[in-house]
């Protein structure tokens, strides 16, 4: 029989492929959609504050914000759980389904409950994606190219706000549409793009570690030997291991109940959770503070018409696209000093830019230069945490422990933020606003340290090797 451990060495043994491809494209598509989402939100921000559409206030487009994101916290939960229990694929395909439906009401709209409340359920849809596909992606992506590929996936989302900030400018600028039919559209596009994605997903399988961790050892084994067959294919030179017969093993037990993920997180793997954690809150407060209230910032203090928002938000994203593509390859050389720098440095480029915002150094259009360099950094940063929360804990409950931590960080650091924001900016003081700069750079610069000081050299290492499965003795955990 072969050994649980040959499978996984298999997939980190593959040469990279047009498989490999596939999966990142038809997975990663999640966080285009994500920022799709958010974007469309922050372009149409200003125009949802006119009587002629739903006549929303600035605190209520940040609370809509910050209503997502509690979405995304409940989705991350419950999706999360589900995914160690039924396997990723199922739940990438269901989550997929809830974001499609919530995105196309969203588009029918009439006042600011129904908006908030669609904003909500599309955030639990997202939620879901993040922790069934992170853990998809680790498990079936090498370990050589683990850290670019997942800083690369989840950088995508600017890819969303890229096609976001395009589609409001198109959308509500358009001679014959009425900017209060506009945004509505724009909320029925990203359901369109959903089913398309969900045709390609189906072609996706399940992950081999999960079908291993469930007894489902033969399946494990037809699974791999289909990849191993296609990327051959590719590269006749290239000769996989000889497949051996697997055996089912039924009785083996495959989902932790939540007393023995306490004792991991919280004995085992204390500081691992320690760094997590600083990461995932201060790289959610960072980001949502920020962007979720940007078209207010562009309009309130620089006078930019609503309807331009997006020409500002294309450069940004592009910034923080550039970032953990350009970055990544470095990830996969020096995995802990690259997280504590992306986080320090994209700490003191805000508190710079926060004060030159202050003392009204820029313009609208130098304003939208500097974050684009900040995020440049911050959005590598911001990656770089979704993947340590992915790769540092064992697979039995790595999508669990990623939605923990994702709804911890999102709960302490995101769902605050937009609405803080949103009263600093009705305020009209941008000394009050460079306030909530302030406290979004310092606490990536606490991270910094923590990663530092507690971080694990994860580059180029199999997940079993970072993290033993929970089959293996308790006492062979270290307890770091």
């Amino acid at each position: 029989m072969t050994a649980p451990s040959t499978l996984p060495a298999r997939l980190d043994a593959l040469p990279w492929s047009h498989w490999h491809w596939r999966v990142v494209l038809a997975l990663g598509v999640a966080w285009v959609l994500d920022g799709l989402e958010v974007t469309i939100v922050g372009a149409f921000g200003s125009v949802l504050e006119r009587p002629d559409t739903l006549a929303l206030s600035a605190s209520q487009v940040g609370w809509a914000g910050s209503l997502y994101v509690l979405g995304t916290v409940v989705g991350a939960l419950w999706f999360g759980r589900m995914a160690d229990r039924l396997g990723r694929k199922r739940l990438f395909l269901l989550t997929l389904v809830v974001y499609m439906a919530a995105t196309m009401a969203t588009a029918f709209a009439t006042g600011f409950g129904w908006f908030a409340l669609c904003r909500f359920a599309t955030g639990v849809g997202i939620g879901g994606e993040y922790a069934a596909i992170n853990s998809a992606i680790d498990e079936l992506i090498p370990a050589r190219v683990r850290g670019r590929v997942s800083l690369a996936i989840n950088g995508s989302f600017w890819i969303g706000a890229g096609m976001g900030a395009a589609l409001s400018l198109v959308l509500l600028d358009l001679p014959w549409l009425d900017v209060a039919l506009g945004w509505r559209l724009g909320f029925l596009l990203g359901a369109v793009l959903a089913v398309a994605v969900l045709v390609v997903r189906r072609h996706v399988p399940e992950s081999p570690r999960w079908l291993l961790a469930h007894g489902r050892a033969a399946e494990a084994e037809r699974t791999v030997r289909a990849i191993e067959a296609e990327v051959q294919a590719q590269h006749p030179h290239w000769r996989p291991a000889p497949p051996l017969p697997m055996a089912d093993d039924p009785t083996r037990k495959a989902l932790p109940g939540l007393a023995q993920v306490a004792r991991v997180l919280l004995h085992h793997y204390r500081r691992r959770s320690a760094v997590v954690l600083a990461l995932m809150v201060s790289q959610a407060f960072f980001y949502n503070a920020i962007f979720f209230t940007y078209a207010l910032v562009l309009t309130r203090f620089y006078g930019v018409q609503a309807t331009a928002v997006g020409w500002y938000i294309l450069p940004f994203a592009a910034g923080n696209v550039l970032g953990p593509w350009l970055l990544g390859p470095l990830f996969d050389r020096g995995r802990r000093a690259m997280i504590a720098a992306t986080y320090g440095l994209s700490g003191l480029a805000l508190l710079l830019t926060g004060w030159g915002f202050v003392q009204g150094w820029f313009d609208a259009v130098t304003q939208t230069l500097a974050w684009s360099a900040v995020f440049f950094l911050a959005s590598a940063a911001a990656s770089s945490a979704y993947l340590t929360a992915s790769e540092l804990f064992p697979l039995e409950m790595r999508a669990l422990a990623i939605s923990l931590f994702f709804a911890v960080g999102a709960g302490m650091g995101g769902f605050a933020a937009p609405a803080l924001f949103g009263a600093l900016i009705e305020t009209g003081s941008r000394a009050n606003v460079f306030v909530g700069y302030a406290v979004g750079a310092a606490l990536v610069i606490v991270a910094a340290a923590i990663a530092w000081r507690y971080g694990i050299d994860a580059e180029r290492r199999s997940l079993e090797d970072i993290a033993p499965p929970l089959s293996s003795q308790e006492t062979d955990i270290p307890h770091r």
